[in-house]
């Protein structure tokens, strides 16, 4: 694909995901509503709440900065926050039942109709804070998962997300006035004539039920699909072609990075979880090595659990990568916990072991003395700018010193119509001499142990 034609689709991908957002005024009021289609209307006006149990005053208003950024990115409108300091949530309603009749009078004044909580909130909790509000509560958790199910474009991704919704969603079922505790029997429960009649099941187990079987056939689907992932992973491994993961914080920056390093071309948006679907390009060292690069889906602090798992198989690009960036925001107020937060999810994904190039990117728009402490923090870092290629030099000799580098060295002299095999001599190993002779090709190098077999008739 053309440069010119590579630009325009992603300008297309751009003007696409911005067209998605709200039109004021289409809203339909429904009186029977279960839990599972109540969570995934949009959000429109909000108020954001938080309560700070532990740090400072600034990680608290770090922390509801990012919760605004994330409901902005879901396409909503905020019009107040408000946080409490307490040793931990209330059980009952999160904040306490003195800052809940506030919470309702800034709700009544405003004219809001979502309240957002940064956390992840007991169903108890829910019923609570909209039996008392009179509006929508949603929590950090639903609300991630909103923004995932909005920016999921492949078939994998989108899967991935129904899956985590539904996971959030089962054990949070309930309806209003009590309408999932009626009991429907006979046909009504799915019940054919003789034996089918009697009370039946309430409508709250056929809705358990049923999202119970649309999991088992998502986790299905998901399994069928990840065979072809496995498929270029084998195929990468077998012609021993190192990978390198590209990982952080979401909107860190990751995608301008990789097209950066390859010309990818792949969608830039300045919003969080931009990018879900991963990205692999295939690119080469200096010296003629070939490798790939993986762009892949961004963390958050308290990244919700159910995607973890449903995500796994994409997040286990990392895990099994050669070598990840870590690609942290310099200008971001708090980058050491940016990179915290995703080694959390470095853990639950068994990647901790995985060597590690810390990026620290927007080096244009950081505070220089942020830069100075992260070095120091980090020693094993470099500074770069996505956006103006600073860094990206120095960057590329770091990665090339740090993959993998092939084990068997290999004196052979190979004919000329064995191009095939000085190929992949350049594509996949390290070579030390080359010449041409009139007798052939004499090679030494470093490489695996399968070409390293192939080669053995022509050693020397």
């Amino acid at each position: 694909m053309s440069e010119d034609a590579v630009d325009e689709a992603v300008d297309l991908q751009l003007a696409e995901r911005q067209a998605l957002r709200r039109v004021a005024g289409l809203r339909t009021e429904l009186d029977d509503i279960t839990e599972v289609e109540y969570r995934q209307l949009r959000l429109e006006r909000v108020v954001l709440v938080g309560v700070w149990t532990e740090g400072t005053a600034e990680d608290a208003e770090n922390s509801l900065t990012e919760l605004k950024a994330l409901a902005e990115t879901a396409g909503s409108e905020i019009l107040d926050a408000i946080i409490q300091r307490r040793t931990k949530p209330d059980p009952a309603t999160y904040i306490g039942r003195g800052k809940v009749e506030e919470l309702a009078e800034i709700v009544r004044a405003t004219g809001a109709d979502t309240v957002i909580c940064d956390g992840e909130l007991a169903p108890s909790q829910l019923r609570n804070l909209e039996d008392r509000t009179t509006v929508k509560v949603v929590d950090r958790v639903a609300l991630i998962l909103d923004i995932f199910a909005q920016h999921a474009k492949s078939a994998e991704g989108k899967a991935q997300v129904e899956l985590a919704q539904l996971q959030y969603q089962t054990q949070r079922l309930r309806g209003w006035g009590g309408n999932l505790s009626r009991q429907a029997g006979g046909r009504a429960a799915g019940g054919e004539g003789i034996g089918g009649r009697g009370p039946g099941e309430t409508k709250l187990e056929t809705d358990r039920r049923r999202i119970q079987a649309k999991m088992a056939k998502l986790r299905r689907e998901l399994a069928a699909l990840a065979t072809t992932r496995e498929t270029r992973k084998a195929n990468r491994r077998r012609h021993a072609i190192p990978s390198v993961a590209i990982a952080g914080y979401t909107n860190a920056g990751k995608s301008s990075l990789l097209n950066q390093l390859t010309g990818a071309g792949v969608l830039v948006e300045d919003a969080l979880f931009a990018t879900l679907d991963p990205t692999t390009r295939r690119t080469e060292t200096s010296d003629g090595r070939t490798y790939t690069l993986s762009d892949t889906v961004g963390f958050v602090r308290h990244l919700p659990h159910q995607l973890v798992e449903a995500f796994r198989s994409t997040l286990e690009e990392v895990a099994e990568a050669d070598l990840v960036l870590h690609v942290v925001d310099g200008s971001h107020p708090d980058p050491a916990g940016q990179l915290a937060a995703v080694r959390e999810v470095f853990a639950d994904i068994d990647a901790t072991d995985v060597p590690e190039i810390v990026v620290v990117n927007k080096a244009d728009a950081a505070d220089p003395v942020v830069l100075s402490s992260l070095l120091a923090r980090e020693p094993h870092a470099h500074v770069v700018s996505a956006r103006t290629g600073e860094g990206i030099e120095e960057l590329l000799a770091a990665v090339e010193a740090d993959l993998p580098r092939p084990a068997v060295r290999v004196q052979v002299v190979l004919p000329y119509e064995r191009g095939d095999l000085l190929h992949r001599i350049h594509a996949s190993g390290d070579i030390e001499e080359l010449r041409h002779e009139g007798d052939g090709t004499h090679v030494t190098a470093h490489v695996d142990g399968q070409l390293a077999h192939e080669l053995a008739d022509y050693a020397v």
